[in-house]
């Protein structure tokens, strides 16, 4: 039922990190997978590689996902290269700095806002109406558990990803009678070159406090999304999943 054979996938944000491990997973159970990317065309190009070299399907298309024409330009040509897309992966991350609030610039907590809203809100416009035309898809958005307890730094990340949950829960309300199921997968600590700057005191610490004992890594994260876009989650939407090994529990 994890089978993904015949099915589109489109991974925003696909180059590195939990994009580029989500593009190899759900090409391992059959996917064609769009990678997109916007700079990082070489990473792009090596995820692409990767899954060709065990026989999957996969491309790379670049665009912009907080620009409405690129949306719209990548859509057409998964379309064209792939077919319609039945699951989306709303991946994609605006970089932020951390901060305390009172240091915080206005400008930098807006980019962070409206780029991880239009992220969203962009691509959903482009895949989601071949979706409710066909009356199937998946449509899973990244968040992180910092949506839901905040911490220090992270104010700009925090606001925008509970921005995130709340468009989510939106969707998948008025998508559910069109056959299109929305949901979030929330990671913890996961080690990513996202993550890298954080000291391993950091990281050991986050593990300590974790009933699993550990960090997260991106294959993690990835099995989840799988499950959510696989026939096993077809009864599923609306829903808020935390990978974060116990650390949050809703």
């Amino acid at each position: 039922m994890l089978e993904l054979k015949g099915k589109v996938a489109v991974v925003t944000g696909g180059s590195r990190g939990i994009g580029a491990a989500t593009a190899k997973r759900l090409a391992r159970h059959g996917a064609a997978v769009a990678v997109n990317y916007f700079q990082s065309e070489t990473a792009a190009g090596e995820v692409v590689a990767a899954i060709r070299e065990i026989g999957g399907t996969a491309i790379a298309v670049r665009a912009d996902v907080r620009d409405a024409l690129q949306c719209e330009a990548m859509a057409g040509e998964v379309k064209g290269k792939l077919g319609p897309a039945d699951v989306l992966v709303l991946n994609a991350s605006i970089n932020f700095p951390v901060m305390p609030f009172l240091q915080f610039p206005w400008p930098e907590f807006e980019a962070k806002l409206t780029g991880e809203l239009k992220a969203a809100f962009f691509c959903c416009k482009a895949f989601v109406p071949a979706m409710v035309e066909r009356r199937k898809g998946s449509v899973i958005a990244i968040s992180s558990g910092l949506s839901r307890q905040p911490g220090e730094g992270f104010c700009a990340h925090s606001t925008a990803k509970s921005g995130l949950d709340a468009f989510v829960k939106s969707l998948a309300l008025e998508l559910g009678p069109h056959g299109v199921r929305v949901n979030v997968v929330a990671p913890g600590l996961t080690l990513t070159d996202a993550t890298s700057w954080l000291s391993q005191k950091d990281k050991d610490g986050t593990a300590q406090m974790t009933p699993l004992r550990r960090n997260g890594l991106p294959e993690d994260v990835a099995g989840a999304i799988l499950f959510l876009a696989s026939e096993e989650a077809r009864f599923i939407t609306g829903t808020y999943l935390p990978v974060s090994g116990g650390i949050q529990m809703p």
